[in-house]
């Protein structure tokens, strides 16, 4: 169905900074592409919300009828660690560091983000592009932006010559950088004598003895540089130019600013119509961080193996605990935070899965304006896709069905069945949330209330000194598999 010709969908547009009426330049298609991770850590629950945020876009558009081509890279091909232009390529080190090949590296980051990503329901995009395989692609572009006279060649280097560009175009308006400002503000060059200017980015780089992935092109053996392979895989696929790009702001500069200097360079024309721009994960009130120890990643957040938080929590409390926030939104991970979502998500679980039994009235009266209801579930997603405001809209029917089931409500049939649909397509198909037994929760919550029962004793066994109980629980936990942590709090565990 073509439900999109009677919404109006609006979407904030990091370009413009204002919302805007969403009209696809081909009628009833969508392209769309997302920057993917590089693959040489496991994913990071940052970009873990980032990529849900747009997993729960793509749903909302293939709901509303939209025929949805979204391109998601893998970054295989490593980039810097310093500034894109210079260090030590990301991948080649961890391959350094654990003495594997840069492709294993590769293979064993792209299986555990794809692992991830499957457990917290996500669809999968229609492309998964990788920069390695679109290395001809890149050189192509970059004798392109030689030819228009906006990037020159150095030692073997190609670098986008930004002050050029910025001339004719310009360089800075998805950020609000002003290039003057940015030259005033750049730090003197270490190394990188190469470049005319500080601000100027590579395009290719040549690869010195020791890097490890490099290719053959007309200006040396080395490697593109990080910002070209968007611009090329998401030309390649979707045009030069389309409908919404998408990334975490951490991406808004460089990176975004330089695939729009980039394609521009190429086309003489905006690449994208719609830039949008998922914001920051933090926890406990501070930006997550290896350094500080203040991090957590999806793995252990599903597992309950960490110091951090007191449980496990299933991947369907989670997705409600970050779909809670608008993608806009800095979202702060807490313990406390999660175990309301958990409650919040069971009592929503259990209201959906008693709709077979509740009792429909054999009138045509209803204690509640189902119609509008449903379009105010249309009209908060049409609002930049505000699931806040949509899962508020849930609830209000949640206590209707709970009115219904305690004799206080009336419900026709009729209604009974938009309301039905309603709840599954925007729980389910929209929001990307699993039922409560299809996400083994209900399994999850007896193993939870058996492992409090034997803490319980345990803690009663200690109060009595009967160490030895106390450690026979203990230990043989342990063997099947449940590791006891005691802390100041109390005693929780965690799953192996």
């Amino acid at each position: 169905m073509q439900l999109y010709k009677n919404q109006e969908l609006k979407i904030y547009n990091s370009l413009t900074s204002k919302k805007e009426v969403f009209n696809p330049i081909n009628e009833g298609h969508v392209g769309m592409y997302v920057c993917g991770p590089t693959v040489y850590s496991n994913v990071h629950l940052g970009n873990v919300r980032t990529f849900m945020s747009f997993d729960m876009i793509f749903r909302y558009l293939k709901h509303l009828g939209y025929k949805v081509r979204y391109v998601r890279n893998i970054t295989d091909a490593g980039h810097l660690t310093d500034d894109a232009d210079s260090g030590e390529d990301k991948i080649a080190k961890k391959a350094r560091l654990e003495q594997i090949e840069p492709m294993e590296v590769v293979q064993m980051y792209t299986i555990d983000f794809h692992n991830i990503l499957n457990k917290f329901n996500f669809l999968p995009p229609s492309i998964e592009p990788t920069a390695t395989g679109h290395i001809i692609e890149q050189i192509e572009i970059i004798k392109e932006i030689l030819d228009k006279g906006f990037a020159y060649e150095v030692n073997g280097s190609v670098y986008f010559d930004v002050h050029k560009f910025n001339e004719s175009h310009e360089y800075g308006k998805l950020s609000g950088r002003n290039l003057e400002d940015l030259v005033h503000n750049s730090r003197a060059l270490d190394g990188q004598s190469d470049k005319k200017n500080p601000q100027d980015f590579a395009l290719w780089k040549k690869a010195e003895p020791q890097h490890i992935m490099r290719w053959p092109s007309p200006w040396s053996d080395g490697f593109p540089g990080w910002h070209l392979e968007c611009t090329a895989m998401s030309t390649k696929y979707l045009g030069e130019q389309f409908d919404i790009h998408g990334g975490g702001m951490d991406l808004k500069f460089p990176h975004h600013e330089c695939e729009i200097a980039q394609a521009e360079a190429c086309n003489n024309q905006s690449p994208v119509n719609v830039w949008m721009h998922a914001n920051m994960l933090k926890m406990n009130g501070q930006k997550m961080a290896k350094s500080t120890g203040n991090s957590i990643n999806p793995g252990e957040l599903l597992s309950g193996d960490n110091d951090i938080l007191s449980k496990a929590y299933s991947p369907s409390a989670i997705r409600f605990f970050m779909m809670q926030s608008s993608y806009r939104s800095i979202l702060d991970l807490t313990d406390d935070g999660l175990l309301a979502a958990e409650k919040a998500y069971r009592k929503l679980m259990e209201a959906i899965n008693s709709l077979p039994n509740l009792k429909v009235s054999n009138n045509s009266t209803t204690d509640f304006d189902v119609a509008s209801w449903k379009q105010q579930c249309y009209d908060a997603m049409n609002d930049d896709f505000n699931t806040p405001i949509l899962i508020a809209e849930l609830f209000s029917a949640i206590k209707f069905i709970n009115q219904i089931k305690d004799g206080k409500a009336t419900i026709s049939q009729e209604d009974f069945n938009t309301l039905t649909n309603t709840l599954h397509v925007f729980v389910f198909d929209v929001l990307g949330l699993l039922n409560i037994t299809e996400n083994n929760d209900s399994g999850s919550d007896k193993l939870s209330d058996t492992v409090q029962l034997l803490i319980n004793m345990r803690a009663e066994a200690r109060a009595n000194k009967d160490f030895a109980l106390s450690d026979k629980i203990r230990d043989e936990l342990a063997a099947i598999g449940i590791q006891l942590k005691d802390g100041k709090d109390g005693t929780t565990f965690s799953t192996n």
